[in-house]
């Protein structure tokens, strides 16, 4: 039986979802379950789940209200990690149920394996860690990166996971749409950048499966003492599809700082600029090391990354549109706006090398 005293967060309500554990064979969460929200995330939301018997799980749902259409789909996510669990190439944790009966919690929801290890979220975080330990951090993130796209979706049961050709010109039509079902003020120059994107689309060499929003905090990272650093598992898998691989690599550059650089203080809203410090690779390695393991030619890639700037400042756009009404949980939320226009700006820069 649950226990109806067990209190209710923001967002989830443990007593009811131990009520709908109950009669999943797969789980066995003995009641009452605690909910604790997983801080970090800016969009859909992640909590801890323990049990009477002191096992744990990770619960993800949509963001509270104004959710945009085809976003914060928890069985896109739940889909593509129960595909790749087991590759034994790209870690994902282990999923166990998705629930798309609203009745439970408002919204649908899936339950995870929580894995062991570290989330780097911070410059603390990264400055603490040894020069060997950055090396080996960036080196496992590129290789998890490259790794992923070469999966064959079909021999994964994704062939059908998205629609890959034209997926560019879709991106922008879709980000484009994204942004005005979440105006709430003019962005100068983010139309005029969408528009130089749509004029400058690159060919597509290979259609591969997507992560979407692939970064240093949205893996696990193990983190031993001695030998090298390796990714524990890939997390939000919300924006995955099937589409143009230098999609992805040219948003972890986007988010990547280089040793000794100036720090990219505009993407510390969204959880990037993390890697100026000495031992973490520089861009340049990333890219090479990515194109040896792909094969891939990466002479547009300042296309991938003006893209990748304008995509980043619809996704803080529409989180500043939450936040200002009221609709975000836990921190940081705050810092999304400012960074907009300096994220679209970038972004022209970057576009502006590819004439």
């Amino acid at each position: 039986m649950t226990d109806p005293a067990a209190p209710a967060l923001a967002g989830l309500d443990p007593a009811a979802v131990a009520a709908y554990l109950a009669d999943i064979p797969q789980v066995e969460a003995r009641p009452p379950l605690t909910a604790e929200l997983i801080a970090g995330g800016l969009s859909n939301l992640t909590y801890e789940l323990r049990d009477a018997a002191g096992r744990t799980w990770v619960l993800r749902r949509p963001p509270l209200g104004h959710v945009l259409p085809t976003a914060h789909d928890m069985r896109r996510e739940y889909r593509v990690i129960s595909a790749l669990h087991g590759t034994g190439t790209v870690p994902v944790a282990r999923a166990y149920v998705l629930c798309e009966d609203t009745g439970v919690i408002g919204a649908p929801f899936y339950l995870m394996e929580k894995v062991g290890g570290v989330v780097l979220r911070t410059r603390t975080q990264c400055a603490a860690l040894s020069v060997a330990q950055r090396r080996s951090v960036g080196e496992s993130l590129v290789d998890v990166l490259a790794a992923l796209h070469r999966v064959d979706p079909e021999q994964v049961g994704l062939a059908d996971f998205g629609r890959p050709d034209g997926y560019l010109h879709r991106q922008l039509d879709r980000w484009d749409r994204q942004y005005a079902a979440s105006q709430s003020r003019e962005i100068r120059g983010l139309f005029e950048l969408g528009d130089g994107l749509r004029a400058a689309v690159p060919v597509t060499q290979r259609s591969t499966i997507l992560h979407g929003d692939y970064r240093l905090d949205n893996v696990m990272m193990r983190l031993p003492e001695a030998g090298a650093s390796s990714v524990a598992a890939v997390f939000d898998w919300e924006m995955s599809t099937l589409g143009d691989p230098l999609a992805d690599l040219g948003l972890l550059l986007t988010y990547w700082e280089d040793p000794g650089h100036p720090s990219k203080e505009i993407l510390a809203a969204a959880g990037g600029g993390l890697t100026n410090h000495e031992g973490f690779p520089h861009s340049r390695e990333i890219v090479d090391r990515y194109q040896a393991a792909t094969g891939l030619i990466v002479d547009d890639l300042d296309w991938y990354i003006a893209f990748s700037h304008y995509k980043l400042a619809v996704i803080l756009e529409g989180i500043h549109y939450r936040h200002e009404r009221g609709l975000t949980l836990g921190e940081g939320f705050e810092r999304a706006g400012a960074a907009v226009p300096a994220l679209v700006e970038a972004g022209r820069r970057y576009l502006d090398r590819t004439r």
